[in-house]
């Protein structure tokens, strides 16, 4: 019988212990630790995130049963005083770079996105978590209420988190857009809270074509009325420049105002771009993608531990959101990899299960994602 390493050890294989200690030097993470090094951190918090910890008694409780497998880590158990030390103090910044570090390694595989289109397609939003303010008062939201918002660029190929940003409630998506890289000649598709004219301006002369929803209260001279196929919901598409001297200061090119019903739901939306050759309903298809977003923030926030924190200090919180991704890129790559036919809620729950087993990870994933085949119903009546 092939020998094979716990579950566990084989999904952390995509970042090698080389490439991680490499981050933690950079950053002196390992500077006079005794007890808990960095990496022993990220086995705990990681186990955390794949293993469905609550807490950090629940993380010490948990590594400390399966002490012999954590050794072939190259991890220790830890008690939750130490484990909570270290979550305070080791920079967040290690994990941002690991985070990094194996995105590249995902993106190299993930799938292309279903909307075949001449440049690669991103969507920007926020999530918004909340939390008491009396315990994160670093994170102030509202009088007595506190928040952190996710603000992510996601790429539509594989759904992967391309960039995170993460301030408190009271940053405003629009303000937060401007420190995320968005790559040049690349699709942008927003919604309404990103509609700051600067900032597509700036869009539109680094070469990044945009969708977003038109403010109601906008005013605009109409400059060319295209003719339009209405069977496919698109009700109008108009070319415009804004009327009022400030605005037009901000934003001095043309936009193209496409008017737009789905013939699903009856409403009809109102789509600004500076794209100007592909057709209106490709434009509307673009935007009605950014749904993928929404999906991602969903899964992360029912399958990972972003909710609730193990630490109150902004340092752990950051860390846990970051090692968070980690997991969601680490599962996806075998998801890709595998060309698995689970989703993700399906796969994470299978690996936590299996979590310490020593078996292939290759062949519980296929083996979950082969659907048994019919068998052939013999009609033929049997003599008795």
């Amino acid at each position: 019988m092939a020998y094979n390493s716990t579950i566990f050890r084989q999904m952390l294989q995509l970042n090698s212990r080389h490439d991680f200690q490499r981050i933690v030097n950079k950053h002196n993470g390992d500077y006079r630790v005794r007890k808990l090094t960095c990496w022993d951190q990220y086995i705990h918090l990681m186990y955390a995130q794949t293993g469905n910890r609550d807490s950090l008694r629940d993380i010490s409780n948990g590594t400390a049963s399966v002490k012999e497998k954590l050794y072939h880590l190259g991890a220790k158990p830890a008690k939750r005083s130490t484990l909570s030390d270290a979550n305070n103090k080791r920079p967040w910044k290690i994990y941002e770079d690991v985070f990094f570090n194996t995105l590249g390694r995902v993106q190299d595989i993930a799938p292309k996105y279903k909307l075949k289109l001449p440049r690669k397609l991103y969507f920007m939003d926020s999530s918004t978590i909340s939390l008491c303010l009396s315990l994160f008062p670093w994170a102030e939201f509202r009088q007595k209420k506190g928040a952190v918002k996710i603000h992510t660029l996601l790429q539509a190929d594989g759904s992967l988190p391309t960039f995170l940003t993460i301030t408190n409630g009271k940053i405003h998506d629009a303000k937060a857009a401007k420190e995320i890289p968005v790559p040049k000649g690349s699709f942008l598709a927003i919604d309404r809270a990103y509609h700051d004219l600067k900032q597509l301006n700036g869009y539109n002369n680094n070469d990044i074509r945009f969708v977003i929803r038109m403010k109601t209260n906008a005013a605009y001279d109409i400059v060319e009325t295209r003719i339009v196929d209405k069977s496919t919901g698109v009700l109008a598409d108009e070319i415009i420049l804004f009327r009022n001297i400030g605005t037009r200061n901000k934003y001095p090119h043309q936009l193209r105002k496409i008017t737009y019903q789905d013939q699903e739901t009856g409403k009809t939306y109102i789509y600004l771009t500076n794209e100007f050759d592909l057709d209106a309903k490709t434009i509307a298809d673009i935007y009605k993608a950014r749904w993928e977003i929404e999906l991602f923030f969903k899964a992360i926030k029912q399958n990972l531990k972003i909710k609730t924190f193990v630490g109150t200090s902004h340092n752990a919180v950051l860390t846990q959101i970051f090692i968070a991704m980690i997991a969601y890129l680490l599962l996806s790559y075998y998801r890709f990899k595998l060309k698995s036919q689970f989703s993700f809620q399906a796969l994470r729950r299978l690996l936590q299960i299996n979590l310490f087993e020593r078996k292939a990870l290759v062949e519980l994933i296929k083996y979950g994602s082969a659907r048994p085949k019919k068998q052939p119903v013999n009609k033929q009546l049997a003599f008795i």
